[in-house]
């Protein structure tokens, strides 16, 4: 598979991912779930409301996968969207308790909340990270992060509670977006156009040496496949990644607020940190 996973949308990234003729969509376009909140504001809804849910199979196993489209609103989350994605954590726990094996993945090219939804993508991204906690005592759940909208916000939380992490090298991954960083802390501190700046610190490589995320990849479709199958293969992790914090606070209290922290810095504070 030479596709380019970064460029596909999120519909045909769930495809890929599954074995083929075992992609089954889940409340797709054609059950016309849209937010109630967008249409009001001037904002066409999209029927699907950028989020789409498939079951199927990989590698045989029974497997949900949710994936979020960047294209639509940032790929920011509200109450349709959140609820989405948590209910297809908790359909693969009601499986598992049912006896069948059944593993999440989540595709994340997300910034967020939807600020036109705030209260309501603040609460629902709360049930899936409840739902994916739950849901990772069985089976693994494991987050992709790709594309040029990359995983901030809530959801960057949401990804560090995920079994493994999976990133390509287009990926990024933070608390807060380059945008919001450089509105408050300004562009002298924090030049969010500065491409290499932004990767250097938040890319899928960094991420990697520091020890945040379990692989980098390359775009194609066949190098994320094949991670994803080697950690489905690999089951559970004997500690959960968000369980050994406790590794990573010292690195914390390493940080200089007085100075700007480059990539070289980061690495050497994260070094020997691993989840």
């Amino acid at each position: 598979m030479s596709h380019n996973f970064a460029d596909a949308s999120a519909r045909q990234r769930a495809k890929l991912l599954l074995d083929d003729g075992s992609f089954r969509e889940l409340l797709g376009p054609f059950d016309r779930l849209t937010s109630p909140w967008l249409e009001r504001q001037g904002i066409v809804p999209q029927f699907d409301d950028g989020v789409v849910i498939a079951k199927g199979r990989i590698d045989g196993q029974s497997a949900v996968v949710a994936a979020i489209e960047g294209g639509f609103q940032g790929g920011s989350l509200g109450e349709v969207a959140g609820a989405k994605i948590a209910g297809a954590l908790e359909l693969a726990l009601e499986d598992n308790l049912k006896g069948i094996p059944t593993a999440a993945v989540l595709v994340l090219e997300t910034g967020g909340v939807r600020l036109q939804e705030a209260n309501l993508g603040l609460a629902a991204i709360a049930e899936i990270q409840s739902a994916i906690v739950e849901l990772r005592a069985h089976q693994p759940v494991i987050g992709i992060i790709t594309g040029p909208v990359g995983c901030f916000g809530g959801m960057s939380i949401a990804a560090g509670l995920c079994s493994y992490l999976i990133m390509t090298r287009e990926g990024r991954l933070g608390l807060n977006g380059p945008l919001v960083i450089e509105q408050e802390a300004g562009i002298g501190e924090y030049n969010a156009a500065d491409r290499p700046f932004i990767w250097s610190l938040s890319g899928g490589e960094q991420r990697l040496a520091g020890g945040l995320v379990d692989a980098c990849t390359g775009e194609s479709t066949g190098s994320v496949a094949s991670a994803l199958r080697y950690y489905l293969k690999k089951g559970l992790p004997k500690v959960q990644r968000s369980d050994a914090f406790d590794r990573f606070l010292p690195a914390l209290l390493e940080l200089d607020n007085s100075q700007q922290l480059d990539a070289a810095g980061a690495q050497a504070i994260l070094k020997g940190v691993q989840a």
